[in-house]
């Protein structure tokens, strides 16, 4: 699961393993195995039952074996991590009633608010061009910039956060990036115990569950982690829907249409959702020693034969692309409000919009968990770039102290001056400030 044939045809794969039953053996990559679900009801089985199937990768037999490399590509994704994805019980409990209650207070309004001037500035940066890779120029950004917002981070630490998170996705000097990412997040948690306002990381570190600064952290990390990468490969495939003129051609689709099919049939985190089953399982005939990695397709499970009747009518409750269970996707209603407001606005700005290639042309990026294109070529009539917005009224503590200059950990981590080069964040906060 791995290599390019299987990004480009993964229903084959998940065919193949379907013909065995609805659950099949499978290679992460190489020397990684696996169990992977593609049966609907076996998916839920799974996914609800935490007694039977639990998600703690310390469990994981071949890793504390030593029969996994410590380097493997995968590890990233499936490593233990103490945050509300790789635990269970009280404390699974705990975690994730501070992140759902946190991220409730992020109101459509806001979202909305917040979205629209990241998506210009973006749309600014290359619309005189009349031409971009709306995966590199636009969906791979706007998440990215958009959690920096939510954070409400400060110029240098937004700049470290978005270099290093981009090169943890992909998969560039991700030793650094995490030392990097580790120094830039503990640095915002102790600007926000002093300064609280009205963001995430504050309402994280004021919830009642009394989170310690690792768990602010490793919180953090995974509300990034299970957001941006997600939420670029969504608002990237419903732009090629939308644009597209082939065979399931988008042509008069509604924005919020074309989201409900990406997640039906390219679902943006395709396999995931890591089970270890305590007690060697039966699974439709397969049997999965404990201890061992059962993945679940969302993307196999959408598509099976038992949900023809609900496929067809597109029916939003059925598709399992946000998960199902105690550890269902906290965050799919700001997931589907960023990503259907980030394709309304491109789709508003550049009106002409058509793809620069065909349709079958396009290339997937490499992976088992993702679905993913690698680039989004297009062309439009060029627009004149203008500002985006004014100086927000209300302002928090974080983003007026943004403004002076200050060196810190996170400038200097790694060796990196973000005081001689400005990245992202800070370039779009000047837009607020000049």
């Amino acid at each position: 699961m791995y290599d390019d044939e299987f990004a480009a045809h993964p229903q084959r794969v998940y065919e193949r393993v379907r013909a065995r039953g609805p659950a099949g053996p499978v290679q992460l990559a190489p020397g990684v195995d696996a169990t992977l679900v593609v049966g609907h009801g076996t998916a839920l089985e799974v996914l609800r039952d935490p007694t039977l199937f639990a998600r703690d990768a310390r469990r994981w037999t071949a890793l504390n074996e030593g029969r996994v490399s410590a380097d493997s590509p995968v590890l990233p994704m499936m490593a233990y991590r103490p945050n509300c994805l790789f635990t269970d019980g009280a404390a699974h409990l705990r975690l994730r009633k501070a992140v759902t209650e946190s991220l409730a207070r992020l109101s459509t309004t806001r979202i909305h608010r917040d979205v629209e001037p990241v998506a210009a500035y973006l749309i600014g940066r290359f619309g005189p061009r009349g031409h971009a890779d709306l995966i590199d120029d636009y969906a791979r950004l706007l998440p990215l910039l958009l959690f920096t917002k939510f954070f409400d981070c400060p110029a240098d630490i937004g700049d470290t956060l978005t270099t290093a998170m981009s090169a943890v996705f992909d998969g560039h000097d991700v030793l650094r990036a995490d030392q990097d990412l580790t120094a830039c997040l503990a640095e915002l948690i102790a600007l926000k115990r002093l300064r609280p306002g009205d963001d995430v990381t504050s309402w994280l570190i004021q919830h009642p569950a009394a989170l310690t600064d690792d768990e602010l952290k490793d919180q953090l990390v995974m509300l990034l982690g299970a957001s941006v990468e997600p939420e670029r490969n969504l608002i990237g495939s419903a732009l090629l829907l939308l644009l597209s003129d082939s065979g399931s051609s988008g042509a008069g689709l509604l924005v919020d249409e074309a989201v409900d099919r990406v997640l039906w049939n390219d679902p943006p985190l395709a396999n995931y959702a890591t089970h270890y089953p305590v007690r060697d399982v039966d699974l439709g005939g397969v049997t999965v020693a404990a201890g061992t990695p059962v993945l679940i397709s969302f993307a196999g499970a959408n598509s099976d034969p038992a949900l023809a009747e609900a496929r067809q009518a597109y029916h939003a409750g059925a598709h399992l692309a946000w998960g199902a269970g105690p550890h269902a996707c906290p965050v799919k209603d700001p997931a589907r409000a960023i990503a259907t407001t980030a394709v309304e606005t491109l789709l508003n700005a550049l009106p002409d919009l058509t793809l620069a290639v065909p349709a079958e042309r396009l290339r997937r990026r490499p992976g088992p968990f993702h679905r993913a294109l690698a680039s989004l070529p297009v062309r439009f009539s060029p627009v004149p770039a203008v500002r985006t917005a004014s100086v927000p009224r209300d302002r928090s503590a974080a983003a007026t102290a943004a403004e002076q200059p200050r060196p810190t950990a996170c400038a200097t981590s790694g060796g990196r001056d973000t005081a001689v080069r400005k990245g992202f964040w800070s370039s779009f906060l000047d837009m607020f400030r000049s």
